[in-house]
Formats: C-alpha cells, structure tokens, sequence
C-alpha cells in the first residue's frame, strides 16, 4: 500500500510519531478490507479554515468538519474516467482538520492520537465505500471502526 501524508498546517504540532500511527492505521484498515497491497491512499492534515473552504466547496457546508473523504471510485455522470490507472489502485483523499481533531480530543478526553487515528481509519472506510445515512450502515462502519482501533490499542 501507498500512503501519502502531507501536512499543510502548522497550527497543531504534528510528530513523526503521528505519521507512523496514520501509517499503521492505513495498513490495517486495507488489511482488514482485504484491499490490495498496491493501493494507494493519501492524507491530507490542514486547520480548520481550508477544511471549511472545502467543506464549502464540496458540500455546500459553511462550517470547519473533522474530515472529509474524496473517493476516486466513486462512478457517476459528473465523475471523469480515469484513464492509464488500474481500476481499484487509487483510492482517494483523506482531508483531516488537526485543528478540530485537538478540540474534539480533549472534549471527548481521549489523546489526540487517539482522534487522528479514529477520523483517519473514518476517512479511509469512506474511500472503500462505508458509510452511514441509515441505523444499518452505521452500526456496520462503527464495528470496523472500532474493530481497527482496539487494534491498534486506540481506545477511549
């Protein structure tokens, strides 16, 4: 598997040691999805105002979010064919806000690894079709969401 982790904000310090834990949180979860090892997948880290441009842009949505997931599979009339790529090697574009995920680990007390790893392996289960608009979906996204956390001994 390909990660790709760039860090574009400079408001929250962001360690080597995160970088390995995303690392891992994104092996794992492929791993666990039976994805191929020739996959590729890439996490963006920015503050909250891009976020919100994004979220803007994207969604309609004025507002920072914690992250946001760009499928590249994802097929429909407004999505181009990617052409020259092997179907199903790109995955997509985590986008994570460390400003909100700092915020959201100290009022749910937990590290802030611990939120990092969550909306990252969050993000990544998006990329591979998971999702959560019914009490279904969503029961079957936070059983693998948790499944990689405890994992990774990411707990609350």
């Amino acid at each position: 598997m390909s990660l790709f982790v760039q860090n574009l904000q400079d408001k929250v310090a962001f360690s080597p040691q995160m970088e390995e834990l995303l690392e891992r949180v994104a092996n794992l979860v492929l791993r666990l999805a039976r994805v191929s090892l020739e996959a590729e997948v890439s996490l963006v880290l920015v503050d909250d105002q891009e976020i919100q441009r994004l979220n803007l842009e994207y969604r309609g949505v004025d507002a920072p979010t914690d992250v946001l997931s760009f499928a590249m599979q994802e097929t429909g009339e407004e999505e181009p064919e990617i052409l020259g790529v092997e179907p199903g090697l790109l995955l997509g574009d985590v986008i994570i806000s460390l400003e909100t995920a700092a915020r959201q680990a100290e009022e749910y007390g937990h590290s802030l690894e611990r939120e990092i790893g969550f909306l990252a392996v969050h993000g990544i289960l998006h990329l591979l079709g998971y999702d959560h608009q019914d009490p279904e979906e969503t029961k079957v996204m936070r059983q693998a969401e948790e499944t990689v956390l405890a994992d990774l001994g990411l707990h609350r």
